[in-house]
């Protein structure tokens, strides 16, 4: 016939091709036999060899009876063989056969008739070992009973990931039955998930071979479709033994709890984290508006994309009081600070820093402030915005940003309401929870005692300074042969106000006394304290008493007070003989400019500070001191020259050079060394005097200006 023609062979039908050994048929080695009517073997298959040992050589042509079973079942065989030659149907059962190698097997056997076209019968028996049989069987019993029954979702897809078989938990995961999953894909059935993540995963396993583990997922089904579920996937590939794919397999569980509990537990960290960093960035300073900053600016970071500040405009004013909250009615707000976690124009939704503005009752911030209770808008819809943005512009901004979220809770404080911490969410896709209501409670009342604080710190710091303000000299005269200029200066917001005065006192015969002192402490006593040595060093000044007479006395009045130390320098000049007498308590030295000359500290008995010498007898020392017309000496307290960063040698040497050029005019020189010297947020206050020594007239009427 020739060899086939490769152009014309049929094709084969779709969705037929052949199939790789290893299959559940090879597993089993099916062996087929077939006996004719008069009992002997006519057919015999390569796996009968393999089961009965006896090659096809050896099996055809003989009785099946004679060949396979042994004496003692050969009329049972032969019965059975007659039956079923008869037609009165298959014989299906396990029996003893004998092995070629004299063993006797269990062998299953299907038996059943076959008839040809010429109406000839036979047998054909189909036949595996026993025990491979009853091996898978159990296998397949323990896979059924457990993919059925086990509490995981399980299921297996082809390997065009279509749904072959599901497990009753997975189609009560899925909310579908198994019909309606069955030959379907993922995407089809399950588009609330992330399936282009899930069906990529399963691509993965299918082309490696490598399982994927523990592969997380969140997402709705249609068995729950209003809450959010977290499951927990693996992914198999199924081979069978040949080593072909099949598909793969996947395993579900709903880890919702723990994900739930895990999602709680790292909120709780992260508020106790918010929480330590509160502690440590709120409240540095006693300054209210750095303070409400901090605020702003902390939960931006983790708690809100929006954040401002505002406070009671009553709670600042300058009486310190207490402000009552009645309960209605508008509520006036000063706005301290306004914050966002990326740059927006939503910022101008919120009063500016420092501007004042009146919210009528139904506003979210004053039924905050007047009820004390936090007000939540867990989504915010577009009839609140008026409500919560400062004008109809406002509102416009927050609604083209996306404001979804809302919270204001109240900054409380010893039982007292300052003002209100505003909260919103735009680009965080979650709502404000209870527990977010809970977090920013908190953060509102740790910086509500920092702002508490501050405030009460601003009005005593106020009282202070103008009781200072109030003791010291608002004009020094100018004396009789001195050009005098002043600065005096107090301590950063952070520190208080410190007890530094100076003086410029007449004296008998156009003589002028010249005081720099410094009480320690801050505060209104250290005010109050500085008043009375001022009081005390004018009188004492009168007595024309010696200068370091003038700090003996005092020495004995500080001691006086409780406990109370302070350093003071006291110049007497004389005019008429151009000479000066100085002393010291415990000062500083003064700086000494003559004209072409270096500055110089004087060197002086430094003396001991007023207040303590009154244990022991207190020596002070005066020193004469030539001067010559533009003479200058420089007064100062220690604040103008201490830091804690830098020694003092090195401050004083900075001092000298900065007055190295005595050419300028003495307010341009105080405001130099005061530039140069001072940080805005020096810890101490500072007191300075310059003098110049000018000409005078004999009658002592003077007529040169500053």
């Amino acid at each position: 016939m020739g060899e086939p023609d490769a152009s014309r062979a049929e094709p084969v039908p779709v969705g037929i091709a052949p199939s790789e050994p290893g299959g559940l048929l090879d597993v089993l080695s099916v062996a087929a036999v077939v006996v004719g009517a008069d009992g002997r073997i006519v057919l015999w298959s390569p796996q009968a060899q393999d089961l009965f040992g006896w090659s096809a050589q050896e099996a055809l042509g003989r009785y099946a009876a004679e060949l396979l079973v042994a004496a003692e079942h050969v009329d049972l065989v032969l019965d059975l063989f007659a039956k079923v030659m008869a037609g009165a149907g298959a014989w299906a059962g396990v029996f003893p056969i004998r092995h070629k190698d004299g063993s006797t097997r269990l062998v299953e056997f299907r038996n059943m008739r076959l008839q040809d076209e010429r109406g000839g019968v036979y047998a054909l028996g189909l036949a595996c070992d026993e025990a491979i049989l009853r091996g898978v069987e159990r296998d397949l019993a323990l896979s059924v009973r457990l993919v059925a029954q086990a509490p995981i979702g399980l299921a297996v897809l082809d390997t065009d990931l279509r749904y072959v078989l599901v497990n009753p938990t997975l189609e009560r995961i899925n909310g579908l039955g198994a019909a309606e999953l069955l030959g379907r894909r993922v995407s089809e059935v399950l588009p609330m998930l992330d399936v282009e993540l899930v069906e990529a995963s399963m691509r993965q396993v299918l082309a490696n071979g490598i399982p994927l583990l523990d592969q997380f997922a969140v997402g709705r089904t249609p068995a729950d479709p209003h809450r959010e579920h977290a499951w927990s996937g693996s992914y198999y590939r199924l081979e069978d033994p040949g080593g072909r794919v099949l598909g793969v397999a996947v395993s579900v569980v709903d880890v919702t709890e723990q994900h739930r509990a895990a999602t709680e537990a790292a909120e709780a960290r992260r508020g106790l984290a918010l929480i330590a960093r509160a502690s440590v960035r709120i409240g540095t300073t006693l300054d209210l508006d750095r303070t409400a900053r901090e605020l702003a600016d902390l939960v931006v970071t983790d708690l809100a994309d929006l954040a401002a500040v505002d406070v009671l405009d009553s709670i600042l004013k300058d009486d310190g009081g207490t402000t009552a909250v009645t309960g209605a009615g508008p509520a006036v707000f000063r706005a301290l600070a306004v914050a966002a976690s990326y740059e927006t124009p939503a910022v101008h939704a919120a009063d500016p820093p420092g501007e004042i503005a009146s919210y009528p009752a139904d506003r979210l911030v004053t039924q905050c402030v007047n009820t004390g209770r936090p007000v939540l808008v867990e989504h915010v819809a577009p009839a609140d915005l008026p409500r919560i943005a400062r004008d109809g512009d406002g509102a416009a901004l927050l609604a083209a940003e996306g404001l979804h979220s809302y919270l204001v809770v109240p900054l409380l404080a010893r039982g007292q309401v300052l003002g209100v911490l505003d909260l919103g969410r735009t680009r965080n896709p979650l709502p404000f929870t209870a527990d977010d209501v809970v977090l920013a409670g908190e953060l509102a009342a740790r910086a509500a005692v920092c702002i508490d604080n501050a405030r009460w710190y601003q009005h005593v710091r106020n009282t202070a300074l103008t009781l200072q303000r109030h003791l010291l000299p608002h004009q020094p005269p100018q004396p009789v042969g001195l050009q005098i200029a002043y600065r005096y200066q107090p301590a950063g917001v952070t520190s208080g106000i410190g007890g530094d005065w100076f003086d410029a006192i007449p004296q008998h015969q156009d003589q002028t006394a010249l005081v720099v002192g410094d009480v320690m402490g801050h505060g209104v006593h250290a005010a109050a304290t500085m008043g009375q040595l001022r009081t005390a060093t004018r009188t004492l000044a009168d007595l024309d008493l010696d200068p370091a007479q003038v700090l003996y006395h005092l020495d004995r009045i500080t001691t006086g007070l409780d406990q109370t130390i302070a350093t003071c320098v006291y110049a007497a000049y004389d005019p008429h003989h151009a000479r000066c007498r100085i002393a010291l308590a415990g000062h500083l030295p003064p700086v000494l400019i003559r004209p072409g000359q270096h500055p110089e500290l004087l060197d002086l008995p430094t003396g001991v500070p007023l207040g303590t010498g009154g244990i022991r007898d207190a020596r002070f020392e005066a020193t004469f001191l030539d001067l010559s017309v533009g003479d200058q000496l420089v007064l100062y307290t220690d604040g103008l020259v201490e830091t804690r960063d830098q020694p003092l040698d090195q401050r004083l040497d900075y001092l000298l050079r900065l007055l190295t050029d005595p050419g300028h005019q003495l307010e341009a020189t105080c405001d130099r060394l005061l530039a140069a010297l001072r940080h805005p947020d020096a810890d101490d206050d500072v007191a300075l005097v310059i003098a110049r020594v000018r000409p005078h007239s004999p009658a002592g009427h003077e007529t040169a200006r500053i």
